[in-house]
């Protein structure tokens, strides 16, 4: 008994009676995950650096075969008689690449607004789009959850592949999903018409203000980074 009441005592004095909660508990020293040092927007000396250019081409890779199956999806629900019929177009999706008919009958794939909508319609669907992606990309990525859940084996590209996915099942019918200002603008050249580019606006100003709402979101409410004290 008497060992019991020494063990006790002493674990009275080695913590204390009152510990910091919440936000106040985020702004102590001892964490268990590091915060990302802020990056600048640009160093000269990135220019002597191959990973710079494996960086580079590894962008340009990801984007052209995003924007290559996404002109494909678009174009192939856009030319379905059944809207149910346009999940199994997606298997000669690489034929109707190389069929100028097919591409220039189907819209070649570029963002504008589905008749029966309003481009107040197409903007928000532009604007929930991307909140829902960039919010998926900030919390997958979060160095915070990465070190409380680290015994969860998620790879990020998962549920961000899955957000896009999602994403794009729902706003397809509504604007052909742009949710990226590259993937709309590339369409919008290769094709080429006044229709392309009337509501070519949505597909910049939605994903910015998309983008904008999910920081403020993630930093303010999930992270409560203003808010932190202090120490």
């Amino acid at each position: 008994m008497e060992g019991k009441e020494e063990d006790v005592r002493l674990g009275a004095n080695k913590y204390s009676e009152r510990q910091p909660i919440g936000t106040a508990a985020q702004g102590s020293e001892d964490k268990d995950y590091k915060e990302p040092p802020p990056a600048p927007l640009f160093e000269p000396g990135e220019l002597k650096s191959w990973s710079f250019y494996r960086a580079g081409i590894a962008e340009f890779m990801a984007t052209f075969l995003f924007l290559y199956v996404t002109i494909l999806t678009v174009m192939g629900y856009s030319g379905a008689t059944s809207k149910c019929a346009s999940v199994g177009i997606q298997g000669i999706g690489v034929v109707k690449g190389f069929q100028q008919g097919l591409y220039m009958g189907n819209g070649g794939g570029a963002n504008v607004v589905a008749p029966g909508y309003t481009k107040g319609s197409g903007l928000g669907a532009e604007i929930i789009g991307t909140f829902v992606l960039v919010y998926t990309v900030f919390s997958a990525t979060d160095a915070k959850r990465n070190a409380r859940d680290s015994h969860v084996p998620i790879l990020a590209p998962l549920p961000i592949g899955f957000a896009v996915f999602l994403v794009h099942l729902a706003t397809i019918p509504i604007t052909g999903t742009g949710i990226n200002p590259a993937r709309s603008l590339g369409a919008a050249i290769i094709y080429n018409r006044e229709h392309a580019w009337s509501d070519h606006w949505i597909f910049w100003v939605g994903p910015f203000i998309g983008a904008a709402l999910a920081a403020v979101y993630h930093q303010v409410v999930i992270r409560a980074i203003p808010f932190k004290t202090k120490s």
